[in-house]
């Protein structure tokens, strides 16, 4: 018998008994022995989620006088274990596990082999269905999925019966009332209070079992069909030209499309009797667990291609198409997903959406580097966020201590509210500096510049009136973008930005993606094996292998900045031959548009980022090419600790104010000094006060940090010593203090200047 044909057999039986004028306990008990009979089973069970335990409903097998008595915690013995981790265990011998719990009452000693499966309603655990056999066996695959099948049949019932925990009136579970604070990893700093949007607004499947099977065959039909429209179109607007790594990453993505055992699969569950969106979900559920068995992080991103179009076909048809985004929002909104992409980040209205909580995440995601852009703050690594927050409860989120407050009391509230106050008003100040030039006390200009990456940072340059753009992200546009950007969009980008700036000067560094920031669309043989993406074939490694894609850049950099300077600046520069080699392809599009008659910039100014520490070892070789070089503290930082600052175990643990970075910056400072060099620092570094302080006490006279740091810092500077800090950090860095920061904070204390 086929496991449609077994599902089926059952749910025809349950579907009768659903329909009786029984009570939900009758109902139940009449399940158990269709059950167990259909699957030749000694054992059923029903277990039901109850005051917050999984309490013995009904069974067939097991001692009655068990019935409403044995009782166990979620995450306790094998029954609890399936309701916790939402998945199926299959043994031949139960009391192997490790989380085997023996029940006497229940009178179980005899039975060897044991099933079970969660029964899942609106993605949370309401109970568990288990099966046991005397003979030690593992259960047959085709009763494993009757058992799934039956799963989702009954969570309807018990659902309808108001057997489990209770839900409210929206239809979510009332346990989720309390005020709950979650911990997570701090993405972006910042504070921000909202109410709750799921990014993907949850499709609840009302009802499972089919009326007319071949009705349900032919919506699931009519939404494959509109789902492989949309992959073709996506296919057939690329702008990447022919040839290349894109094409197979598309054909990939549309390979499960056609998959015909993919859609052979739905068919088979709603050959079972269930509806199309049942079917899509049941055959979801069964890509999930496999999921979890799959080390190969290759095939594990494939399965995840699979399951981002399980859930567009789920939405086509259900009739639920598109985000929170799309929908628009209506107040002041914290959002929560799994995880994001920039892209789908920039749809929402900026000026309702205050926050973000995500799932999963890490802090060099493309999402993150956006969202700092924005000013948006965000909380990542909350586990099971989505579970733990309902759609509308009200959120404050801390991004600089990681936390998100659920439901907050009122005296929570007040207290969030008046550090929001306070935060505002400092805000307040800081803009009235947007006009003051950052003198020290001793009167040397310190340049202020900010970073960008997208056109909508350009009127931060006014409102913040930093001295220009210090670095201007280009590869934005690519991260963004569903395709390869084409030159004559990233030269209307580049001219806009130019003359949004005016007389003030912008820092194009030239595309860095690849290693961490792959691109769906193009991806790298080399970057596909990096285990350390961050030090892998990224930047300027890939921009001088990929030389089209230079090529196209310089060229529309070129034109952008006709009758202008142009500031070029390269990333993750590691030796001067490198530096050499890119600054070709700019002279020989320059030479070629000079033969077209074109108009060129009247200046060229190139620079490097000093990112890897080779580099700092041949800056005599290298400085004679330079206008300018930045340091790129973040990258910088992990290369010389040797530490994943994506990693949240090593992210906070080397201090930026350590004698080791502080003292290589010095060095570079020295070594560049009289050589005509501009150098400054990007990064966050730069942006803190006590770093900032520290950087100006080693010889820093430029920085460009984020827009929202602009005032603090110019603050900073005007309450500076120039000559006094750095003789105290010569002082320090010769003889380094037990702790560097605490002796900073308290000198920056006893002179009345404040810190982060």
């Amino acid at each position: 018998m086929t496991a449609a044909a077994a599902a089926r057999s059952i749910l025809t039986q349950l579907h009768e008994v659903m329909a009786s004028r029984l009570h939900a306990q009758g109902k139940l008990n009449q399940v158990v022995d269709i059950i167990g009979e259909a699957l030749d089973s000694e054992v059923c069970s029903i277990y039901l989620l109850r005051e917050g335990m999984l309490e013995l409903y009904a069974t067939r097998g097991l001692n009655q006088s068990a019935v409403h008595v044995t009782r166990m915690g979620v995450g306790e013995g094998l029954t609890g274990t399936i309701a916790s981790n939402v998945e199926t265990l299959n043994l031949a011998e139960a009391t192997a596990h490790p989380e085997f719990q023996y029940r006497p009452e229940t009178g179980e000693e005899k039975f060897h082999s044991f099933a079970g499966v969660p029964i899942v309603r609106r993605e949370r655990a309401i109970g568990v269905l288990t099966v046991q056999h005397v003979d030690p066996r593992r259960y047959e695959e085709v009763e494993i999925e009757a058992l799934q099948t039956v799963a989702m049949v009954l969570a309807e019932l018990i659902d309808n019966a108001g057997l489990v925990d209770g839900e409210d009136a929206s239809g979510r579970d009332a346990s989720l009332s309390e005020p709950n604070i979650l911990s997570g990893l701090s993405l972006v700093k910042g504070l921000a209070s909202g109410v709750a949007v799921f990014h993907q607004p949850r499709i609840t499947i009302e009802h499972t079992v089919a009326e007319d099977t071949e009705a349900e065959r032919q919506r699931v039909y009519l939404a494959f069909d509109r789902m492989r429209e949309q992959i073709d179109q996506m296919a057939a607007q690329a702008e990447f030209g022919v040839g290349g790594e894109h094409e197979a990453v598309l054909e990939t993505y549309k390979m499960f499309a056609y998959d015909e055992g993919w859609s052979r699969r739905i068919n088979e569950a709603i050959d079972s009797g269930l509806t199309a969106e049942a079917a899509i979900e049941r055959v979801q559920q069964r890509t999930r667990m496999r999921m979890r068995e799959i080390d190969d992080p290759l095939l594990a991103d494939r399965m995840h291609d699979l399951e981002d179009l399980a859930n567009r076909l789920l939405r086509m048809v259900s009739g639920q198409v598109g985000t929170a985004a799309s929908m628009g929002l209506r107040e002041d909104a914290i959002l929560i997903a799994r995880n994001l992409g920039p892209a789908e980040l920039l749809e929402y209205d900026r000026r309702r959406l205050k926050g973000v909580v995500l799932e999963e995440g890490s802090l060099t995601a493309h999402v993150v580097i956006v969202a700092r852009a924005m000013g948006v703050p965000v909380v990542g690594r909350v586990a099971n966020v989505r579970s733990l927050i309902r759609e509308g409860d009200r959120i404050l989120l801390d991004g600089d201590a990681a936390r998100v407050s659920v439901r907050p009391p009122p005296s929570v509230i007040e207290a969030f509210e008046a550090r929001f106050a306070k935060n505002k008003e400092r805000q307040a100040v800081y803009a009235k500096l947007r006009d003051v030039e950052p003198f020290t006390k001793d009167g040397t200009r310190i340049t202020v510049m900010m970073n960008a990456g997208l056109r909508d940072d350009i009127p931060t340059l006014n409102l913040t009136g930093a001295d220009g753009i210090g670095l201007f992200r280009t590869e934005f546009q690519f991260l963004v973008a569903a395709t390869m950007p084409q030159r004559e969009r990233q030269t209307r980008l580049y001219r806009d930005i130019l003359e949004a700036a005016g007389d003030r000067p912008v820092i194009f560094r030239t595309v860095d993606i690849g290693g961490d920031k792959t691109l769906s669309y193009m991806r790298s043989e080399y970057s596909e094996l990096d285990e350390n993406p961050a030090m892998g074939w990224r930047a300027l490694r890939l921009a001088l292998e990929r030389e089209g894609l230079l090529k196209a850049q310089a060229r529309s950099l070129i034109e952008a900045a006709a009758g202008k300077t142009l500031n070029v600046m390269f990333p993750l520069v590691s030796e001067p031959w490198e530096f050499d080699a890119a600054r070709q392809v700019f002279d020989q599009q320059l030479a070629f548009l000079k033969q077209q008659k074109k108009k060129l910039p009247e200046q060229i100014r190139y620079g490097a980022m000093l990112e890897v520490p080779a580099l700092a070892e041949v800056l005599d070789l290298i400085m004679p090419k330079l206008s300018f070089l930045s340091i790129g503290t973040n990258d910088l930082t992990q290369f010389l600790f040797a530490a994943d600052r994506s990693n949240p175990k090593l992210a906070e643990r080397y201090d930026w104010l350590s004698p080791s970075i502080l003292r290589f910056i010095r060095r570079v400072v020295n070594t560049t000094a009289g050589n005509n060099v501009d150098v400054t620092v990007c990064g966050e570094m730069g942006g803190r006060r006590l770093e900032a302080l520290a950087l100006l006490g080693i010889g820093i006279r430029r920085l460009s940090i984020t827009p929202a740091a602009i005032g603090p810092i110019k603050e900073l500077v005007c309450k500076v010593d120039l000559a006094e800090i750095g003789e105290a950090m010569t002082g320090w860095l010769a003889e380094p203090p037990a702790n560097m920061r605490q002796t900073l904070e308290d000198w920056a204390a006893d002179r009345d200047i404040e810190f982060d």
